[in-house]
């Protein structure tokens, strides 16, 4: 660790850093999956996929209650698509059928920092290929075609899938921001996870093992987990 010109320990270096640009709507590409501008040519789809084939409890842990109706779905997406904190992406199977949503927020361009929140997956897209590969797209524009420095996820404490995924991703937990908002009337305690620049190439590695088509059986069974992959990292400070 470097010492200034007192003998106080500092941090390190950070060369030639200049603030980021902000993200903006994009169209990310993947094997089974891809991300393309929320819009309202997607809430068809959203609206079946989200409301009709997925139970009332989706909806529990997020900022908003399940929808009345398809007008109000659509109103809601129109509003977040004009907010400017927010950059929402549909996500879109091969069959061009939008399953779920999922945002860049809060982003500190000055200092390299984005999180990915609004993550609402449809019951057809929970704990499949395609889910796992939205998330590390995502990480991977940030870190990598835009040179942030930090990604965050944060979660309601008490959404142990939401914590899991973040662990089982490679996300590093940070702590517990207690009473951190009012979500609903109710207090939630919100935790802090994150991916460091110079720790996503190793976790990137992980996730292109995973993801790997050779990483499953002839009946799309994994053999080896992420979990397994990304806990197998070195622990990291």
């Amino acid at each position: 660790m470097p010492l200034n010109q007192y003998g106080q320990p500092v941090g390190e270096p950070v060369p030639g850093w200049t603030p980021r640009e902000p993200v903006a709507p994009v169209t990310l590409t993947g094997r089974t999956v891809t991300l393309e501008p929320l819009g309202p040519q997607h809430v068809d789809d959203l609206w079946d996929a989200l409301m009709v084939k997925s139970g009332r409890e989706l909806w529990t842990y997020l900022s908003v209650e399940p929808f009345a109706d398809r007008a109000a779905m659509a109103a809601y997406l129109d509003v977040l698509v004009g907010d400017d904190a927010f950059v929402p992406l549909a996500v879109v199977l091969p069959s061009g059928r939008a399953v779920g949503w999922l945002s860049y927020m809060a982003m500190d361009v000055a200092h390299g920092s984005v999180e990915i929140g609004g993550v609402t997956f449809s019951r057809e897209l929970q704990r499949t290929v395609a889910a796992t590969e939205t998330i590390s797209l995502t990480i991977r524009h940030a870190l990598d075609d835009l040179g942030y420095r930090r990604f965050e996820w944060k979660c309601d404490s008490l959404n142990e899938p939401s914590r899991q995924a973040a662990l089982r991703y490679g996300f590093h937990y940070e702590g517990r921001f207690r009473s951190r908002i009012v979500s609903k009337g109710r207090n939630r305690d919100t935790d802090w996870f994150s991916i460091a620049a110079d720790e996503w190439p190793a976790i990137r590695a992980a996730h292109d093992q995973w993801l790997d088509p050779g990483n499953f059986d002839a009946d799309g069974r994994q053999l080896v987990s992420l979990r397994t992959l990304t806990a197998a990292l070195p622990p990291r400070a």
